[in-house]
């Protein structure tokens, strides 16, 4: 199970604690679909990113441990003020609860197979 998120060169770990996840934002794209490049000023923070550690999960009212439905590696999509900024080792990453994330992004070719 791959819950610490490692720098390898500083060898520092940071372990999410109970529901919470760190995430790396996906960048967006620079142009359009028509091919207009965007400006830095006029771009958006991304709400899409990659779980790159998370916590064990929450306890429920009776003490048991309720498991996270998101895991290390899911794209997911969050709201736009969602979760804490942080900069680690010179990697702007967020923390955020498991609650503040919208959905799973997954894979087309995943998503029909399933189907």
């Amino acid at each position: 199970m791959k819950n610490l998120f490692v720098d390898e060169e500083s060898d520092m770990t940071l372990r999410p604690l109970h529901d919470r996840i760190l995430v790396r934002r996906i960048e967006a794209e620079e142009k359009t679909a028509g091919g207009i490049i965007i400006p830095d000023t006029a771009k958006e923070k991304p709400q899409e990113g990659e779980v790159v550690a998370a916590g064990p999960g929450a306890r429920d009212d009776s003490g048991q441990l309720r498991p996270l439905d998101v895991k290390v590696g899911d794209r997911i999509l969050f709201g736009k003020w969602s979760g804490t900024e942080i900069k680690l080792n010179g990697e702007d990453l967020l923390i955020m609860k498991e609650s503040d994330v919208m959905g799973v992004i997954e894979d087309d070719a995943a998503a029909r197979n399933a189907a």
